[in-house]
């Protein structure tokens, strides 16, 4: 089959590949329709690594698809050839004590499409991936809505691990398509004001479109005076979905005494700073998102049932021969681009 492999920093060839087999009997064999570049592909394509994870090249990176069912092992009870499904990147073992405590997505033998000693990802023509990670589609979702289901499900996620939304005041802190997820669904879930900041424009212009309260431009003016002037009281929470040092900084200046912290950006570098004598006095609470768990389901749920609509976060289409391209425009924020998606045959 064809595949886009990293062969080294910012440089990606297409190349024959072995066609991926079923070997176990819960595997489902998948040809994929649609695949979302996400900020850690970046992060690979870029620098090589995300902390510990480092590429050995050639690898293939990708996390976020759709598909369609090919094939099924003997054990597979709920999905058939022909069926459309969204793709849940995480295969956990749900044999270790993460697994059994409710908590597979820190599954002690977890592996995850597209993360280095893991599992190779899905910048190809096929996947196999075990059942559980499979979700059927309705015929009402679009392949390019089901791919998006993942950064969703991180968004709702962090959302429902966070605070009471209704009547909240929250700030998002980068309005990238995790950052832009998070802000539909507290929107749904009743949050009163949402200030929302980034550093492109024309993603401003749509967090406003689609519902935000206010939004700054963190390189153009002094967003913690900004929001402080409106919320004299300060904000009940604030979620980083940027990865960015300075963020975390007006982060914390931004919460209210008691108020939560929800770190859900990646960094670029291995360590965090905080200011110890603001976080003690305000008595912050902080809680790292580690991707999503029991999410997708209700995800795809809020997208088929148009409780929130993802389409407008969607910005940009490329041909699987023109994945470079795709990768290079995000790497670089070009053309306003929030969400690119790869379409395969």
């Amino acid at each position: 089959m064809k595949a886009m492999v990293l062969t080294g920093l910012r440089k990606m060839k297409l190349m024959d590949v072995p066609d991926p087999v079923i070997s176990g009997e819960n595997d489902v064999l998948i040809r994929i329709k649609t695949i979302g570049v996400c900020g850690s592909d970046i992060h690979y394509y870029k620098t090589g690594r995300i902390g510990s994870q480092v590429v050995e090249y050639p690898f293939r990176v990708g996390h976020e698809c759709a598909g369609v069912v090919e094939k099924v092992g003997d054990g597979v009870e709920k999905l058939k050839p022909g069926d459309p499904v969204a793709i849940d990147p995480a295969m956990s073992c749900w044999n270790c004590d993460q697994c059994n405590a409710g908590r597979p997505h820190t599954c002690r033998n977890l592996r995850f499409l597209g993360c280095p000693g893991q599992a190779e990802g899905c910048m190809s023509e096929y996947i196999v991936m075990p059942e559980k990670s499979c979700y059927p589609l309705s015929h009402t979702i679009s392949f390019e809505q089901a791919a998006f289901s993942e950064p969703l499900s991180i968004g709702l996620y962090a959302v429902n691990q966070s605070i009471r939304m209704e009547g909240a005041k929250a700030g998002i802190l980068g309005a990238g398509p995790v950052g832009m997820s998070v802000m539909l669904i507290a929107i749904s879930y009743g949050a009163k004001d949402i200030y929302i900041t980034d550093k492109i424009d024309d993603r401003l212009t749509l967090a406003e479109k689609l519902g935000a309260d206010w939004t700054g431009n963190p390189d153009k003016l002094d967003v913690v005076s900004e929001i402080e002037s409106r919320e004299p009281l300060l904000l009940d929470v604030v979620f980083e979905c940027c990865g960015q040092q300075d963020a975390m900084n007006q982060a914390v200046d931004l919460l209210k005494p008691g108020g939560k912290l929800m770190i859900i950006g990646i960094p670029e570098t291995d360590r965090w700073s905080f200011s110890v004598n603001k976080l003690r006095h305000k008595e912050i609470t902080i809680t790292n998102v580690r991707r999503q768990v029991n999410s997708v389901d209700l995800a795809l749920n809020l997208i088929d049932n148009k409780i929130v609509s993802i389409d407008p976060l969607i910005t940009h289409r490329f041909t699987f021969e023109d994945s470079v391209k795709a990768f290079e425009m995000v790497a670089e924020y070009r053309d306003g681009v929030l969400k690119a998606m790869i379409e395969l045959d």
